[in-house]
């Protein structure tokens, strides 16, 4: 309902409309309509009401809410339902919930803030009230399972694309870390559950550092985390940014279903900083450390590695980049 009666705000313009007026276009009773607009200045809406002419949206909140993410937003999957809670363990636990009891593809589930968010090799992501993005979409692809990890690449390829449109030059380490400076932007972890044939479903959770300060970060992760406002030198819309991450992921999933990951994969090689680098593997799997050259990507989305043995092929793994100092 709050949605609906923000719709009618906004189509008002810089004209009031009565508080009757949306009675009666939404069905609800005025003392309804009057609760709502209660409710929604205390999520921050600047609604300014005048005895005899109504009611006038003067400004929207730079916060996470259905209502602010939808409007404009016009994708065809990603985002046609949005599930937004103030705080939540993980939006990744919470969409897996969601997807096990049939949400729709393209489910995004987003919070101001978590307490058990979580990243790749279960390493804890930081993510502070209403500082940052901490989202996760649920897709039900029609690929198979093994083509699942490459939803990763596309995610933060997503994120890049929609930095750009802020201005931001974007760089991915393999697999899907987004840094600055080597230090790390973005998070993003891809879940599955499938069968030998088939995939249930697949959620994508991606951790966006936007407007935090160096000064907020924990101390064990202020040296090696950053932020986009770090990187800009000033504070970014989040909403906005939001929304241009949702439509870049919605054009980029629209490509897979009709032409496969290749179109992604080489749009991730524009914006991989880890390809022509010496870099240091250790295996998820074995521990096993080796040393040399990202080259390429291939089909998979498994990094080429030439080293002083011959060529690697990393699945799963943590990968450095060599230090500019040319020490590991």
């Amino acid at each position: 309902m709050r949605n609906k009666i923000l719709t009618l705000l906004r189509q008002s313009g810089e004209k009031y409309i009565s508080g009757e007026e949306i009675a009666d276009k939404l069905g609800v009773s005025r003392t309804a309509v009057w609760k709502h607009i209660k409710e929604m200045r205390a999520q921050g809406y600047d609604i300014e009401s005048h005895a005899r002419s109504g009611y006038i949206l003067r400004e929207a909140p730079d916060a996470l809410l259905s209502g602010e993410i939808h409007h404009g937003l016009e994708t065809k999957i990603i985002g046609q339902e949005i599930i937004c809670h103030e705080e939540i363990d993980s939006t990744n636990n919470e969409a897996k919930r969601l997807a096990r009891n049939g949400a729709v593809e393209g489910t995004v589930v987003v919070a101001e803030s978590q307490t058990g968010g979580k990243g790749r090799l279960e390493r804890k992501f930081f993510s502070p009230k209403g500082k940052g993005i901490w989202f996760s979409v649920i897709l039900r692809p029609k690929f198979l399972p093994q083509e699942a990890p490459k939803c990763t690449l596309m995610a933060a390829v997503a994120v890049a694309r929609a930095m750009e449109e802020f201005g931001l030059e974007p760089g991915i380490k393999w697999p899907n870390d987004l840094l600055y400076e080597n230090k790390k932007l973005v998070g993003i972890l891809t879940e599955m559950s499938a069968e030998m044939d088939g995939i249930n479903y697949i959620v994508i959770g991606t951790g966006i550092n936007v407007n935090i300060d160096q000064s907020d970060f924990p101390g064990d992760i202020r040296d090696v985390a950053t932020s986009l406002s770090m990187m800009k030198g000033e504070q970014l819309p989040r909403v906005k940014f939001f929304q241009a991450v949702l439509r870049a992921m919605d054009d980029l999933y629209g490509k897979v279903q009709r032409e496969g990951f290749a179109p992604v994969l080489e749009e991730w090689r524009k914006y991989s900083i880890t390809l022509g680098q010496e870099v240091k593997v250790i295996g998820v799997r074995d521990g096993e450390v080796y040393f040399g050259k990202a080259v390429d990507i291939d089909a998979d989305g498994a990094l080429l590695v030439d080293t002083a043995e011959g060529r690697q092929r990393v699945l799963a793994g943590d990968v450095s980049i060599r230090p500019r100092s040319g020490k590991w």
